[in-house]
């Protein structure tokens, strides 16, 4: 990749903040992880460390650590945030305000077997929106179906046509369905490259639920062509536009501290950020050149096509030396969530074997380190499950040994004069009960205290009682869910592990209800686990129950808790009380409001006016072919330097 040689001092001041931060960042958590696991093992160590005390220390070490890294990503977040300081390390969509973009963009939205008149919304608000942008004429809109359902494609098929027909959009939004959707959504966007992408110069890829406003595309691109190294840029698109109580609590807690997190993880990836699969920017040619995706060895789940192709698809942009941005402070980006628990496992299941895969992945040449991070990071979100659950486990099988065994005073089969008295490390367990505590709460506080000392932001979430309210609400369901997710990603690891891979239907979109029954059908297991688990320590170490309380109280009630909170009247109940508001509720942009009012079904009586085909963009086929994996040596792990040319800097 060449670059003018004017952006190598700012290139290597770059490098340089990064090491420093990273090496602050990592020391920290680290640090707080072996304070932990120190403290820890003073309690254990007290009355004899035994072999299953030792393996959850091992299990307690990389669990304490994992959380101490979103604590210090969520302090750095607040302190940039509270100071409201321009880090000029950071892109920024501030740097091109005002600017018109220069290449053309693509942008381009996956579907597979949608429901075709929230599509149709959202292209329709999408394309409003941008219509209004200086440089708009820069953009086109490609709608590329995977979908298998012909009545569902016959429809999709009437929606372009209407949407051209309202737009005037003849040679400007345009539809395609493949007839083999092989590779699911990353086959499909490599489809467009492949037959269209040398037409573009970047692609905005957008999921069916995505939305985005002009003002953020053409800030997109104009970043992309300020900076001539960046690959990838992926804004924070935010949830919006669901009314079930789950949703809504699931809305209020991202609107709250994604924008801090954010920033917490911008200051310290920098250039080496990562991916998300949708409302981002991508340089096309290198994506076409460096970014196709191998087949991993083995059968599925773990081997095959790669599902979760978006942290892969950073890594090899960034080992093509282009760099993977995350924007915090672009606002405009949204997309929605699933509308109930059952069908956030759902995704969760398919995004668990998909980050599992990624450990086949992380042993291949040329990645860069921290790119290894991102997939070890997403592995964790789903193993620290299992991990926890064993610790649980193993502390309340220790809890009711040493109850049933008691408490040996002399040892077996030797004289001693005095006891051994069993010591209690009072001050070590409330130290350590005190920390973990702090780790897990304070970043949701500190996303509550940025909103309260921003008076433009405690109006939008309704207020500072009903933020506090609606912040306390949301950590007690949070708090009471978790303990479900616990054994549902575990459930999910254990499939994916034993060979049981997962099967790729459409997402559930829309306020669906969840019936008892249905919620008891999922989270029998869960009832019954929690019946047991509490039976054995009501009778054997009824002390240690009290312990486990919270995480037997969130099992026991999981199945009412899912069905509960699927309830959209609940929701809009809580709304009218103000509770659970988002910016976006309060006073909702133009694009998310459209979206409540039917987008075409004026227009298709306008449709015969569109010609039956409408020819897409002439361009020369770009290759885009996957390589085979080729697996690491020592050298690999080195980050290769930039290199200076003659009036160019190429990035090895």
């Amino acid at each position: 990749m060449d670059v003018p040689v004017e952006s190598l001092s700012r290139y290597a001041a770059v490098r340089r903040t990064a090491a420093l931060r990273r090496a602050l960042f990592f020391g920290l958590t680290l640090l707080t992880g072996l304070f932990g696991a120190v403290l820890m093992f003073e309690i254990l160590r007290a009355n004899g460390l035994t072999l299953p005390e030792a393996c959850g220390l091992v299990l307690f070490l990389g669990l304490f650590s994992w959380i101490a890294g979103a604590f210090w990503t969520a302090v750095a977040g607040f302190v940039i945030r509270l100071a409201r300081i321009r880090d000029p390390a950071i892109m920024s969509a501030a740097e091109v305000k005002g600017r018109v973009p220069r290449g053309r963009t693509a942008l381009v939205m996956p579907i597979y077997n949608e429901d075709t008149a929230r599509v149709a919304a959202g292209v329709d608000a999408i394309w409003r929106s941008l219509s209004t942008q200086r440089g708009a004429e820069r953009f086109d809109f490609f709608i590329l179906s995977d979908t298998r359902d012909e009545r569902i494609a016959r429809a999709e098929e009437a929606m372009w046509r209407a949407l051209v027909a309202r737009h005037g959009a003849q040679g400007r939004i345009f539809y395609r369905r493949r007839v083999q959707n092989v590779g699911r959504k990353a086959g499909n966007i490599a489809d467009f490259v492949r037959n269209w992408g040398a037409a573009y110069d970047y692609m905005v890829v957008l999921d069916a639920d995505s939305i985005m406003t002009g003002e953020a595309l053409v800030a997109l691109a104009c970043l992309m062509d300020a900076h001539p190294r960046a690959g990838i840029i992926q804004t924070v698109p935010l949830p919006a536009g669901r009314e079930t109580l789950f949703a809504r609590m699931v809305q209020f807690a991202s609107r709250l501290n994604s924008p801090m997190l954010a920033s917490g993880l911008a200051f310290w990836q920098l250039g080496e950020g990562n991916y998300w699969g949708h409302n981002a920017i991508i340089r096309i040619r290198p994506f076409a050149s460096d970014c196709a995706l191998p087949h991993l060895p083995g059968k599925p789940p773990l081997g095959g096509e790669i599902l979760s192709h978006d942290f892969v698809e950073a890594a090899f942009m960034r080992r093509a030396g282009y760099e993977v941005w995350l924007v915090p402070d672009l606002e405009g980006s949204w997309e929605e969530v699933p509308s109930n628990v059952i069908d956030f496992a759902a995704r969760d299941r398919r995004w668990c074997q998909g980050n599992l895969q990624h450990a086949r992945v992380l042993p291949m040449c040329g990645l860069h380190w921290l790119s290894r991070v991102h997939m070890l990071t997403g592995i964790m979100a789903y193993v620290s499950s299992p991990l926890w659950l064993v610790i649980l486990l193993l502390s309340s099988i220790i809890a009711c040994w040493e109850a049933v065994r008691g408490y040996s005073y002399f040892e077996p089969g030797t004289f001693m004069l005095f006891p051994n008295w069993p010591e209690s490390r009072v001050e070590e367990i409330f130290s350590l009960l005190a920390i973990t505590i702090v780790l897990l709460l304070l970043p949701k506080a500190l996303g509550v205290t940025l909103a309260l000392v921003d008076g433009r932001m405690r109006r939008a979430f309704g207020g500072a009682g009903r933020l506090l309210t609606s912040a306390l609400c949301e950590q007690l369901f949070s708090m009471l869910l978790a303990p479900a997710m616990m054994v549902f990603h575990s459930t999910f690891v254990w499939q994916t592990l034993t060979g049981r891979p997962v099967v790729w239907n459409a997402q559930a979109r829309g306020d669906r209800g969840v019936t008892l029954r249905e919620s008891f059908a999922r989270h029998g297991g869960h009832v019954a686990l929690g019946v047991a688990w509490g039976a054995v320590l009501a009778m054997l170490a009824p002390r240690f129950l009290w312990w486990m309380a919270p995480v037997l109280a969130g099992l026991l009630a999981s199945a009412w808790l899912t069905s509960l909170s699927s309830r959209a009247d609940l929701g809009r109940r809580a709304r009218a009380a103000g509770l659970l508001l988002t910016p976006e509720e309060s006073t909702p942009p133009a694009e998310l409001a459209q979206l409540e009012t039917p987008a075409i079904d004026a227009a298709v009586a306008e449709a015969g006016d569109v010609p039956d085909h409408v020819s897409v963009p002439a361009a020369a086929p770009l290759r885009m072919e996957p390589a085979q994996p080729a697996y690491w040596d020592l050298r690999s792990l080195l980050t290769r330097r930039p290199r200076v040319a003659t009036g160019t800097v190429s990035v090895q």
